[in-house]
């Protein structure tokens, strides 16, 4: 294992971080602080408990998980795509590099970036409500959890990208409208039957219901159900960037 590139393809996405840093951190946190004066403050004060939880508290787990996956698949799909793009793709995999080395630096990186914008989205949700945290170590786990996950997600989609407009389609018209849709605002109890059991077909749902019982202990699906579908969407991404590698689709081309 070639430990020295790893880390100096993980610190030059990381230095880029530093370099954009009102767009890869202090956005996400402004939209996200948006959204708590809007729904948690305006809405939240005319609405009482979900779950035994106040709304404005209820709200965080889907906001944090919100910005995880949008920043997550940004980062990855960005950093991997730039090489594609200026051409430096053909040094990388020309140079006594291996695909998994390759891999850890640019996932890892895109991880790294969204927990802890993750964490400081946490930090600031405490400016405007209160609220503890029941189980920290699975809230870590799950977090860590998905932000690779999609991170992965990201790298697919920035291998298949073949134009700038390309990295936003999944981003803008899926991954975002399936967490607003996965009860990042409500509980899917409050849905109809019918609804409730179409609903379960969005898999945002099972990651945001599982954030959520690490906070409050409640939960719209079973927390083994979500564990095990996102470590199968992991294993799935994971399947998917070893058929990217062994074919060289969109990499050596």
């Amino acid at each position: 294992m070639n430990f020295y590139a790893i880390k100096a393809i993980y610190l030059f996405e990381l230095a880029r971080t530093w370099r954009t840093l009102l767009q890869s951190i202090a956005t996400p946190v402004i939209s996200t602080s948006l959204y708590f004066v809007v729904f948690g403050s305006a809405i939240g004060s005319g609405m009482t408990q979900v779950q035994g939880v106040s709304y404005g508290a209820f709200i965080i787990p889907g906001l944090i998980m919100l910005a995880l996956l949008t920043e997550s698949i940004s980062n990855a799909s960005f950093g991997i795509y730039m090489p594609k793009y200026s051409g430096s793709i053909y040094e990388l995999l020309s140079a006594p590099v291996s695909y998994l080395e390759i891999l850890i630096g640019y996932v890892g990186a895109a991880a790294t970036k969204s927990v802890v914008l993750g964490v400081i989205i946490l930090l600031t949700a405490h400016l405007f409500v209160d609220f503890e945290i029941l189980h920290p170590f699975w809230m870590a786990a799950f977090l860590v959890l998905t932000a690779l996950t999609f991170s992965l997600f990201g790298f697919i989609i920035g291998v298949w990208a073949d134009g700038w407009e390309k990295l936003q389609i999944v981003p803008a018209l899926i991954v975002t409208p399936l967490t607003f849709l996965g009860g990042s605002f409500y509980s899917i109890s409050m849905l109809p039957p019918v609804w409730q059991t179409v609903t379960l077909f969005n898999p945002v749902v099972y990651l945001i219901s599982a954030f959520r019982w690490s906070f409050y202990g409640v939960s719209d699906v079973n927390v083994g159900v979500s564990l095990a579908m996102i470590l199968g969407f992991l294993l799935l991404c994971i399947l998917a960037v070893g058929l990217i590698f062994k074919t060289g689709y969109r990499l050596k081309s």
